[in-house]
């Protein structure tokens, strides 16, 4: 085994969860824009976006263990789990564990989305944004293929991707909530009263 195995893994684990984060990120504008509608059933979508986001988790973690077994850069749990704790690149370091409290919020309010009220659910999902930025920039600033030409017209397209997106679920008309006796039932209140 190369004496460079570990600075491999964390390289590519690193890229692979930025990659998985703006895949669900992306999934999860579609969802909310309504954009796949007729490309992708909604439902399919859903279930795709939660994937890429446990796969993301999967990633991360890989990522901050082979840094810690990497000894090229020596990393302690401390460094990964406290913001600025790092002495290499204290700044971009400090804002991939500040994403990653952030992704593990968002992925554990998910888990428990049906015990949550859903605007708190809502306003914690908002941190995926947050995150999904934060990340970008410990990509751009920290990461050994950040001047990788290929890999940055990636990153560009996807963020004008995630930023189109979000504009657009920014100017999106708010859905009306459905009162309780039209959710169960597909005649409208009107004719219901006949």
């Amino acid at each position: 085994m190369t004496p460079k195995f570990w600075w491999y893994v964390a390289r590519s684990s690193g890229i692979v969860a930025w990659a998985l984060a703006a895949g669900s990120v992306v999934l999860g504008l579609l969802l909310s824009t309504r954009s796949a509608r007729g490309l992708a059933k909604p439902v399919w979508v859903l279930d795709l976006h939660r994937y890429l986001g446990g796969l993301m988790v999967v990633a991360v973690g890989v990522h901050l263990g082979a840094l810690v077994a990497d000894t090229f850069v020596p990393f302690g749990w401390a460094d990964l789990f406290v913001p600025g704790a790092s002495d290499w690149k204290t700044t971009p370091v400090a804002w991939g564990v500040i994403a990653f409290w952030m992704l593990l919020v968002v992925e554990v309010s998910s888990l428990f989305r049906k015990q949550l009220p859903n605007r708190l659910w809502a306003r914690l999902h908002l941190l995926s944004f947050v995150a999904y930025v934060l990340a970008t920039l410990h990509y751009l600033q920290a990461g050994t293929e950040r001047t990788n030409p290929a890999l940055l017209f990636v990153v560009e397209a996807t963020s004008a991707a995630v930023l189109g997106l979000t504009v657009l679920r920014i100017l999106l008309p708010r859905r009306p909530k459905r009162s309780k006796r039209s959710k169960g039932s597909s005649v409208s209140p009107a004719a219901a009263g006949r």
